[in-house]
């Protein structure tokens, strides 16, 4: 059975800054489970259609508006036809003033009310914004991830080739480490991954001979970072004899991680060879690809262009 990715409401709630005003019974178990919310404004007016009782409600000035042109008795009946539906919290914004027959719904249903002064336009945009982060489809990979020149590079190989020595030599070299090890890798926009440590072994990294060291207290907190968008992957593997490696980089490689592709490269690993200056320059020529320039190819326009004047006699 697929696992359903979930978000605790409290920590959500604690990421935003919203005030709990009448939390719930299992207000620290109650889980999130999509990434939209409603402002039920059509609910109110007794349009149920369509509707995701899994999405967090909104009541800002509008809905209130609303609600106060009803008599007493209507207005009770239509909050209580909301509450039934037994939605995960509801959200009041403008930090406007609860009806006592609020807080009796809520205490019945047992749904948990929260509180913001911001406006709801804000408060929706924001909430989307970290419920889609906290759901993003994601998974764990072996690897390290460093930021090189602000372009997430993903290290990955066989275990012993060298990657955590490539990202400490990388470290001293003014570089920044995100994770070492296990790299959590989220899909966070269209074609956009986003890759970070897990929260217990974040800053730590670990060297074979020496042990398991703390990054941040060595290096400083300048060279740790908490999350980076991943650019390029990064295969090292042991040089093997007489094997094809590309010489030009004209066929670019890409590998497909959550459904987006990545950039690719594979770095032979062999005694003389200086990774982390490689890694530096492979980071800058795909910056550089990123800005429209690839010299593989420009280089190979102009033999082509050469040998095609020879040809022609214009040279």
């Amino acid at each position: 059975m697929e696992e359903i990715i979930s978000a605790r409401l409290s920590h959500v709630a604690e990421t935003l800054m919203l005030d709990v005003i009448f939390p719930s019974k299992d207000y620290e178990r109650v889980r999130l489970t999509i990434g939209d919310v409603y402002r039920p404004g059509l609910q109110l007016a007794g349009f149920y259609d369509y509707f995701d009782a899994r999405r967090i409600m909104l009541l800002g000035k509008m809905e209130m508006s609303y609600l106060e042109t009803l008599d007493e008795g209507e207005r009770a009946r239509r909050l209580e036809t909301l509450f039934e539906q037994k939605f995960p919290a509801l959200v009041a914004c403008h930090e406007i003033e609860i009806p006592e027959i609020m807080f009796e719904l809520a205490d019945r249903y047992d749904i948990t009310i929260l509180g913001s002064s911001m406006n709801t336009s804000a408060v929706m945009s924001n909430l989307i914004r970290v419920l889609q982060r906290e759901l993003a489809p994601s998974i764990t990979r072996h690897g390290v991830l460093v930021d090189i020149y602000s372009v997430g590079v993903l290290i990955m190989g066989e275990s012993g080739v060298g990657k955590s020595e490539t990202a400490l030599e990388l470290l001293k070299r003014g570089h920044r480490l995100i994770a070492d090890d296990a790299v959590e890798i989220k899909v966070t926009d269209v074609n956009v991954l986003q890759g970070s440590s897990p929260a217990l072994i974040r800053h730590y990294m670990e060297l074979r001979g020496v042990g398991v060291i703390d990054i941040r207290q060595i290096f400083g907190a300048g060279a740790i970072k908490n999350s980076q968008n991943i650019h390029l992957v990064v295969n090292l593997e042991n040089w093997v004899e007489d094997h094809d490696y590309d010489r030009l980089g004209l066929s670019e490689e890409t590998v497909n991680i959550l459904g987006v592709n990545v950039a690719s490269v594979r770095i032979p690993v062999r005694s003389g060879r200086n990774l982390a200056v490689i890694l530096e320059v492979a980071a800058m020529n795909q910056k550089q690809k990123f800005a429209g320039h690839n010299a593989a190819l420009e280089l190979t326009n102009q033999i082509n262009a050469h040998f095609d004047a020879r040809l022609k006699g214009d040279y």
